[in-house]
């Protein structure tokens, strides 16, 4: 097809890279970018197996034409990836022959010294006299695989940075749909009968953990401290189908039991067993002064009443939310608060942080114990573990959610 005259040559050349910079600039898709090329060396080159193999994290097959899928799928990357040069396939060679039978001519195609593509050439139309005109323009051809594999790459990565960012925006908006979820400190109950206040800090833009503050009437206030096995966007939508869960059936009146049952039966309908919620649940009166509380297999809260100097772990031995279908029991508890005391339940986000502490405390019970034996009140009980353990700041040993709750109750 290409003649002999030089002038004519240069003319193909340029005629054919000028076509296919233009498609690129009009940025039209990949599979025209790949219709040109295949023009380019099966109608221009006379060129009758034309097979490309490009790598975008994983090697595919992007151009096949003049080739059965069967010998296609034959062509193994072991057998390409050590050719770093264009190498000519022929009889002496009897394992490159055996590996790519059929093709005459393999190019490679490198990218900052790493290989992106192989171009497998074959059936290739030899003149009468002389050299066949594909081995007079190899260069070319490999000129212009280069310049196509570079621009499909090059869409590649644009799209991918187009998905980047939408996926980012929607990160974002789904931690602004759970900042609203979880109440704010100022929303959180302060009065003569109880004081609360919380942390709450996903590792990622979203989490698992959540914690929540129910006004119930009759003098009663519903609270809790959830944490859903795993992280990131399917943890997050479990919990907020949970707490919407949680807030249309927790009453005042509503038995503890039936309550962890309904949120065991939602929990597991909506993760299948692939995950669950650990929780601690809790209903207090401040009339009576009775805290009914369920601890599903959560962190154990600890109560520190003030005046006795006594120390409490709030345990009560119950699965996991979703864990099975059906809970074999319930097992809630009921106490009376009978001094000035302060309550701090969490995440096992913060369990993590202190087994990596460089203060080198073994258990997080040490830690909370203290914090609430020398603190006058939960704030600064609070606040002392967030500034001792750097929670708001950036911390390599922060892996996981971190969510705190703290209760003081006062008996009049």
């Amino acid at each position: 097809m290409i003649g002999k005259n030089t002038t004519q040559t240069l003319k193909f050349k340029l005629n054919s890279l000028l076509e296919i910079t233009r498609a690129i600039n009009d940025n039209l898709p990949v599979d025209i970018l790949l219709g040109k090329y295949t023009d380019v060396l099966c109608d221009k080159l006379n060129i009758g197996k034309v097979v490309m193999f490009k790598s975008s994290g994983e090697w595919e097959c992007i151009l096949s034409a003049g080739v059965d899928h069967d010998v296609v799928s034959k062509i193994h990357m072991e057998n390409l990836l050590p050719l770093s040069e264009i190498t000519f396939v022929n009889s002496s060679d009897e394992e490159l022959t055996q590996n790519f039978q059929g093709f005459d001519i393999i190019i490679p195609v490198f990218n900052n010294n790493v290989p992106i593509a192989y171009v497998l050439i074959g059936d290739i139309e030899e003149e009468m006299e002389g050299v066949s005109p594909v081995i007079k323009h190899l260069h070319f051809i490999q000129t212009i695989s280069n310049i196509i594999v570079v621009a499909i790459e090059n869409i590649r990565l644009f799209k991918e940075s187009l998905r980047q960012e939408a996926l980012k925006k929607e990160l974002e908006l789904a931690s602004q749909m759970q900042n609203l979820l979880v109440p704010k400190i100022s929303d959180l109950p302060r009065n003569k009968h109880i004081v609360m206040t919380g942390f709450y800090k996903p590792h990622y833009e979203v989490g698992g953990d959540y914690f929540d503050c129910i006004e119930l009437g009759d003098h009663k206030t519903g609270f809790c401290v959830a944490d859903v096995s795993g992280k990131g966007i399917a943890a997050s939508l479990l919990m907020s189908n949970f707490q919407a869960t949680l807030r249309a059936i927790f009453t005042s009146d509503i038995p503890m039991e039936a309550l962890v049952d309904k949120l065991n039966a939602s929990v597991y309908k909506s993760a299948q067993g692939e995950k669950f919620i650990t929780l601690f649940l809790a209903r207090y009166d401040d009339q009576t002064y009775e805290l009914e509380y369920a601890n599903c297999g959560h962190t154990s809260s600890i109560l520190f009443g003030t005046e006795s100097k006594t120390i409490s772990l709030l345990e009560s031995k119950c699965l996991g939310m979703g864990m099975l279908d059906e809970l074999p029991f319930v097992n809630a508890q009921k106490i009376k608060i009978t001094e000035h005391s302060l309550l701090l339940s969490y995440t096992d986000g913060l369990v993590e942080v202190l087994s990596d502490s460089e203060e080198g405390v073994d258990s997080v019970f040490d830690l909370v114990q203290e914090s609430l034996q020398q603190s006058a009140n939960i704030d600064e009980a609070l606040g002392d573990i967030i500034e001792g353990q750097r929670l708001e700041k950036q911390n390599e040993a922060i892996f996981d959610d971190i969510t705190l709750l703290g209760v003081e109750f006062f008996v009049q």
